[in-house]
């Protein structure tokens, strides 16, 4: 038979030795003993699967001052859904925490036996969240991505998350096989009249519920590190008012729609209606202040999943 390569040993090992500490409670020396290594290497391996993500973790109990906040916020902004996770000031990570959230509220919509319409947009929070998912089965629901999989080169796009969630939880899934912006509003008519882009389309305005990150504007917004907006043009459009996008769909600092140039050439889909969908905003970070106020001053999103320190922020808006 073929020996399996070191690595894959290796993460073998630090898989048993998660299971070990993390679920069966066992403690390092007591893992040591088990599986016949030193107590060094036990820490190591337990280490080894926490970075490799093999060890996925939630708590259960609910903080009260996150409670208390997520009720003020809801009040506030008369939202359907708030979820609001601790703060690590240490921490300079954008996603950690709420992609856990994220995922647990991806999951309890998944869990439902009736068959609904799942939208999903795309991005690092998002892709991180789906990394979270429990392998499931749901035959009975759809998932239709809002944004386009293509990169401006014609590559597929990194953060699109629509297949590996599809995989994940096996589910029908309708992916949007555009790229984020096109040349002119005349190629988006052209493209959206196209059959297999009007079905995703169609999927969108009858989404139940739509997990989507807010992306904040500058010279290292998303749109502009992942190629899809020069910074010249990033720069005219804050100038003429933009704080934020969704999907590539840009608003003020109202959160009203720009009401021409780039989002006359956004490929993406439209949100779905906010009054017959719940649409989940999950985003955290000082860097995202303007553009998440502004989606919840205008209703962009009537549901939001995010840490203690932005749920300040926002009281304060």
């Amino acid at each position: 038979m073929a020996r399996r390569p070191e690595a894959s040993n290796r993460l073998d090992d630090a898989a048993r030795a998660g299971w070990l500490y993390y679920v069966a409670g066992r403690t390092q020396d007591e893992i040591a003993s088990a599986m016949g290594i030193s107590r060094q290497s036990a820490q190591r391996l337990v280490s080894l699967a926490m970075a490799e993500r093999l060890i996925k973790v939630r708590l259960d109990h609910p903080i009260a001052a996150c409670l208390e906040l997520g009720q003020r916020l809801k009040e506030k902004y008369d939202l359907r859904h708030v979820d609001i996770v601790p703060s690590d000031p240490g921490s300079s990570s954008t996603t950690v925490g709420i992609a856990e959230a994220g995922a647990a509220e991806i999951e309890r919509w998944l869990k439902s036996t009736d068959p609904i319409i799942l939208a999903i947009g795309t991005g690092r929070t998002l892709k991180a969240a789906i990394d979270q998912l429990p392998a499931m089965e749901c035959p009975q629901h759809r998932i239709v991505s809002l944004t386009g999989n293509i990169g401006p080169d014609g590559s597929a796009a990194y953060y699109n998350v629509i297949f590996s969630m599809a995989d994940a939880v096996k589910a029908r899934h309708f992916p949007m096989p555009l790229p984020v912006l096109v040349s002119s509003p005349e190629e988006r008519a052209v493209l959206h009249s196209q059959a297999l882009v009007k079905s995703a389309l169609k999927l969108g305005a009858e989404a139940d519920v739509a997990f989507v990150g807010v992306g904040e504007l500058g010279e290292r917004a998303p749109l502009c590190e992942d190629g899809f907006l020069a910074r010249d043009e990033m720069m005219r459009l804050m100038d003429e008012g933009a704080a934020g996008e969704i999907c590539g769909w840009m608003f003020d600092r109202n959160g009203q729609m720009m009401s021409g140039g780039i989002n006359k050439r956004v490929a993406s889909v439209p949100l779905p209606p906010r009054d017959s969908a719940t649409v989940i905003g999950i985003a955290k970070g000082q860097r995202k202040h303007l553009a998440l106020s502004a989606a919840l001053k205008g209703r962009v999103i009537n549901g939001l999943i995010t840490d203690e320190a932005m749920a300040e922020f926002l009281l304060t808006q």
